[in-house]
C-alpha cells in the first residue's frame, strides 16, 4: 500500500493566503456591525436613563428579529461561490439576485408585523413605565430599516461568494462613520431625542443597502445577469436557507437558556454570566470570521468539482481554528487582571467570573473547530445535517443547564454546559466532516 503524498508546501501557502484575504476584511465588517449599537448607546446615553433603557430593550428586539436571518447570507455564499467555482458568473449573481429579492420580501413582512405590534413586544420584554414610551419610539422608526438590513445580509452573501470581502468591510466602516455622524446631528442638532437617533440608524442602513445593490447591480449588467425576481429561484433560496434557520433559532435557544438559568441563580451570577457572554461573543467574531473564510473557498472549490481541493483546505482551516483557539485562550488567560476591572468594580462579581473565564479560555480551540467546521458544511451547502446537528446539541443542552441550579451549580457549572454543548457541536460536525458525505461537487448541490 503506499503512502499518500504530503501535501506540498506550495498548496498550504495558497490556501493560508485565501484564507487571510477573506478572512481579515470579513473580521473587521464582523465587528463594524455591534459598533453601531454602542455609538447608538453612547450617543443616547446623554439624554437620560429611561432613553437608554427604551433603547435597550428596541435594540434587543431588532436584533432578535434580524438576527435569525442571518441564513440570507450564509446561504446565498455557498450558493453564489458553487457557481462561481464552476466559472458561470452571470448565474452566480442570478443566484445572488434571488437571495436579495427573498431578502426584500421577507424584510417588508418582518416590518409590516413590527409596525403594528411595536408597544405589545416592548411591554412583553418587561420595560419599564418610563422606559416603554421611548422603547416604542425607536423601534417603530427603526423597523423602517429592516429590509435594508436584510438586503445587506444577502448583498454580504453574494460578495463572499464571489471572494470579495473587502467591499463589506468598506462599507461596514462607511456605515458606521454615518450613522454616528447622522446621530449626533439628529438627536442634539435637531433636538429629535431617541428619535433622531433611530432615523440617523435608518438612513445610515438604506444607504449601506443601495451601496450594496448598486455594486451587485453592475455585476448583473457587466455579466448580463437578469434582476427581474424568478419565483422559481426565489423559492431555491427559501429551502436553501430554512434549515439553517432552525440551526440558528436552535443556537438562539441555547443562548436564551443560558441566560435564565444564570438569571436563577442570583443578581451576582447573573452580572458575571452577562460579562463572559460578551466576551464570549466577542471571540466568536474573530473564529467566524475564518468561517466565512471558509463558506467561500469551500463553496469555489466543490462549484470547480475539486473534491480533493475542498478536503484539503478544509484540512488546513481546522488547524486555523485551533491555532488561532489557543491564541485567543491565551489572550483571556493574560488579560484577565485588565478585562473584568473594565466591566465591574464588585468583588463578588469578579469572582463569580473568573473560573468561568478560565473554563472560556480553555475551550478556545473547541470554538475554533466549531466554527471552522460550520462554515465548511454551510459553504458545502449541507444545511438539513447542521440543522439535526444543532437540534441534537439542543435537546443535550437544555436538561444539564437545567440541573445547575437543582443540583445548585453555580455560574462555573453553567459554563461547563456551555462546554458540553460545544464539544457536542464539535463531534457531530467533525463526525460530518470525516464521513465525506458533505463532498457534493457540481454548480448546484
Amino acid at each position: 500500500m503506499t503512502q499518500a503524498p504530503a501535501r506540498p508546501k506550495a498548496a498550504r501557502r495558497q490556501h493560508d493566503r485565501e484564507i487571510v484575504l477573506l478572512a481579515v476584511p470579513a473580521f473587521g465588517a464582523l465587528v463594524a456591525e455591534p459598533l453601531f449599537v454602542m455609538a447608538d448607546s453612547a450617543i443616547v446615553g446623554h439624554l437620560g436613563t429611561a432613553q437608554l433603557a427604551g433603547l435597550g430593550v428596541a435594540s434587543a428586539l431588532l436584533m432578535t428579529a434580524v438576527s435569525v436571518f442571518v441564513f440570507l447570507a450564509y446561504a446565498t455564499t455557498a450558493a453564489v461561490a458553487r457557481r462561481v467555482g464552476a466559472g458561470d458568473l452571470p448565474s452566480a449573481i442570478r443566484q445572488g439576485m434571488d437571495g436579495i429579492w427573498l431578502a426584500l420580501l421577507l424584510g417588508v413582512l418582518v416590518m409590516a408585523a413590527v409596525l403594528p405590534t411595536a408597544p405589545a413586544l416592548v411591554a412583553l420584554f418587561g420595560a419599564s413605565e418610563t422606559a416603554a414610551p421611548f422603547a416604542t419610539t425607536y423601534l417603530r422608526i427603526s423597523a423602517l430599516g429592516i429590509p435594508a438590513m436584510l438586503i445587506v445580509l444577502a448583498a454580504t452573501g453574494v460578495l463572499r461568494g464571489l471572494q470579495n470581502t473587502r467591499t463589506p468591510l468598506y462599507v461596514a466602516v462607511a456605515g458606521f462613520v454615518a450613522n454616528g455622524v447622522l446621530n449626533v446631528v439628529l438627536v442634539y442638532g435637531a433636538g429629535l431625542g431617541i428619535a433622531g437617533s433611530a432615523w440617523g440608524t435608518v438612513i445610515a442602513q438604506w444607504g449601506m443597502a443601495a451601496v450594496y445593490l448598486t455594486v451587485v447591480l453592475r455585476g448583473a449588467r457587466r455579466h448580463g445577469a437578469s434582476l427581474r425576481p424568478d419565483a422559481a429561484g426565489i423559492r431555491a433560496s427559501a429551502q436553501a436557507g430554512a434549515p439553517l434557520l432552525v440551526r440558528t433559532l436552535s443556537l438562539r435557544a441555547i443562548l436564551l437558556i443560558a441566560t435564565a438559568v444564570a438569571a436563577r441563580l442570583g443578581d451576582t451570577d447573573i452580572a458575571a454570566h452577562q460579562i463572559i457572554l460578551s466576551l464570549w461573543s466577542l471571540l466568536a467574531f474573530a473564529l467566524d470570521a475564518i468561517a466565512i473564510a471558509g463558506q467561500a473557498i469551500i463553496g469555489r472549490y466543490l462549484g470547480a468539482g475539486d473534491a480533493q481541493g475542498a478536503r484539503d483546505v478544509c484540512r488546513r482551516m481546522v488547524e486555523w481554528g485551533v491555532a488561532v483557539g489557543v491564541v485567543l485562550g491565551a489572550l483571556v488567560v493574560l488579560a484577565r487582571p485588565l478585562f473584568l476591572p473594565l466591566f465591574t468594580s464588585d468583588a463578588l462579581v469578579k469572582d463569580a467570573a473568573l473560573p468561568a473565564l478560565v473554563i472560556v479560555a480553555v475551550t478556545q480551540p473547541i470554538c475554533g473547530v466549531v466554527f471552522v467546521l460550520d462554515g465548511v458544511l454551510m459553504g458545502a451547502g449541507d444545511g438539513r445535517y447542521l440543522a439535526w446537528a444543532m437540534l441534537v446539541t439542543l435537546a443535550v443542552f437544555i436538561p444539564a443547564a437545567l440541573l445547575v441550579p437543582v443540583l445548585g451549580g453555580g455560574l462555573t457549572a453553567l459554563w461547563i454546559t456551555m462546554t458540553l454543548m460545544m464539544t457536542v457541536r464539535m463531534l457531530t460536525l467533525w463526525l460530518r466532516s470525516r464521513s465525506g458525505r458533505w463532498v457534493v461537487t457540481g454548480a448546484a448541490r
